[in-house]
């Protein structure tokens, strides 16, 4: 485990050191984290955000500069943090519980924007192609880019395609695409160079909610293709 700043109110937990190893295990090593520091409740710390290999602890300066007195803020966090974390290691280690998510998804052409490519790059057909996206499990790795774009592992090998040459302008809200050996589903209407192969009805965030984001780092999902008349049918 390694803790370094980031900017003068935010520190950088690197908890793995390489997460394409094994990517299950690590994802699951973060979340361990993650729920422990969410536990401690430590003094100042106002966000925590899961990534890869690392969690982001953003804190207010003056609320640690308090808890820490006469110690130097940034070396107190540090500190109590590692002995979160350690106090954790040294007990029995729980299962990390995962919830599971279908996602609707329309693999029609007005949807598929980028489809033909995924299928020149694959050697698939375009059927096999959407068969074998919608069957694959996922696995949220974590949430960014925009507020509540999840990016997925678990996509089948043969369908890992390169980000676009030419990024768009705006990608509909909604859509579903393939970006490296990665898929992930585009929240709102936004730029992106990923390749979008269907859209979905859901709304992924919504701050009217709490939380906002339907899926969360860790959560398992599942597409369920449904057909263009399920899709314009669609109610949330």
């Amino acid at each position: 485990m390694e803790i370094v700043p980031l900017g003068d109110s935010a520190l950088i937990i690197r908890v793995v050191a390489d997460f394409a190893r094994d990517p299950e295990a690590s994802l699951n090593a973060v979340l361990a984290a993650l729920r422990s520091l969410e536990a401690a409740a430590v003094p100042g710390v106002v966000e925590l955000a899961p990534a890869y290999s690392t969690v982001g602890v953003f804190f207010d300066p003056a609320v640690v500069a308090r808890a820490a007195l006469e110690q130097n803020p940034g070396d107190w966090l540090g500190k109590r943090i590692e002995s979160v974390l350690q106090a954790r290691s040294a007990k029995r280690k729980k299962a990390v519980k995962t919830r599971v998510i279908e996602i609707p998804v329309c693999y029609d052409r007005e949807f598929a924007l980028d489809l033909e490519d995924v299928t020149r790059v694959s050697g698939l057909a375009a059927a096999e192609v959407i068969r074998r996206h919608s069957k694959a499990a996922y696995r949220v790795s974590c949430v960014g880019f925009i507020a509540g774009f999840p990016f997925l592992s678990g996509l089948p090998s043969e369908l890992a395609t390169p980000r676009r040459a030419e990024p768009r302008k705006q990608v509909p809200g909604g859509s579903v695409a393939i970006g490296g050996a990665q898929t992930g589903i585009y929240p709102r209407d936004s730029p992106g160079g990923w390749n979008v192969i269907g859209r979905t009805p859901l709304r992924l965030f919504d701050v009217q909610l709490d939380p906002p984001t339907i899926l969360q780092a860790g959560d398992r999902v599942h597409f369920r293709e449904i057909s263009r008349e399920e899709f314009d049918a669609f109610s949330p």
